[in-house]
């Protein structure tokens, strides 16, 4: 069974952060959104239509260019069929939390297991251990780019804004988000970040695009603009925001949004 990543988790950023990312945003340059970034990998373009889909293997039937589906749970076949239909494929991968019913769960020292996160069977990790983790997500983006996949969405890149049991500093976080961006490209594998809007004036040239749970329910949408403005897509949800209130202002900014429910199952409303 799937799952999907709550926005609730995330840390609010400061007004004054506000100010400083929209400054940012007027520095990015295209990219040439849809092709080939620097170093081969895949870029979407803003404005794409995608599908999100973590619960159970995927329904291909959604006509859009772009799916985002779990990693475990769909085969190389599942992604190889997406293809012949045109679709690109981004491969959902949890980065910062352990699950116990993952393949690998076992894989993983007590010593990095943290306080549960809120998802049954979740406990946050401990990031500052790269030597540990980082040969457990290279297996993991292996995974992904074995079956066939053009990019990751690596999940809970934030654990440093929530009550993880460790420690974790900002500084702890972008040092493990950069690693996590550098497994991913080592592995021609495109890279989304995933909301830590605080963290997006650091971390914009790591990153291929990003994706992002309720901007529009927490006024925070416009944090996003650094990446459209440099030419690559964010892939946005709301689950409780009807869409005549989220859409106009998506639609503005260029990001590629739909209305979910929480369960991330087949059924979407896009703007």
């Amino acid at each position: 069974m799937g799952r999907r990543s709550s926005g609730r988790l995330r840390r609010r950023p400061a007004p004054l952060l506000v100010a400083l990312v929209l400054a940012l945003a007027l520095t990015g340059c295209a990219d040439g959104g849809g092709r080939r970034a620097e170093g081969g990998v895949w870029q979407p373009r803003p404005g794409l239509a995608w599908q999100w889909q973590l619960d159970g293997r995927v329904d291909p039937s959604v006509d859009v260019p772009v799916y985002d589906i779990d990693g475990f749970e769909n085969t190389a076949a599942d992604v190889a069929r997406l293809h012949r239909d045109g679709r690109k494929v981004i491969c959902y991968v949890n980065v910062g939390a352990w699950e116990d019913f993952r393949p690998d769960r076992h894989a993983f020292p007590r010593s990095v297991l943290g306080r549960p996160n809120g998802w049954r069977g979740e406990r946050w990790l401990d990031i500052r251990r790269v030597s540990v983790l980082r040969p457990l997500m290279e297996r993991r983006f292996d995974m992904c780019r074995d079956k066939g996949f053009d990019a990751v969405e690596p999940d809970l890149v934030e654990g440093y804004g929530n009550d993880t049991g460790f420690p974790l500093t900002g500084r702890d976080q972008l040092r493990y988000n950069r690693m996590i961006a550098d497994i991913a490209h080592e592995r021609g594998l495109a890279v989304g970040l995933k909301n830590d809007l605080p963290q997006i004036p650091q971390l914009l040239d790591d990153f291929d695009f990003a994706v992002n749970e309720e901007c529009a329910q927490y006024g925070e949408c416009a944090l996003l603009e650094p990446f459209v403005a440099a030419g690559k897509a964010v892939f946005h949800v709301e689950y409780a925001e009807p869409t005549a209130r989220f859409c106009p202002v998506a639609r503005e900014l260029r990001l590629s949004s739909m209305l979910k429910r929480p369960e991330l199952d087949r059924w979407r409303k896009p703007c």
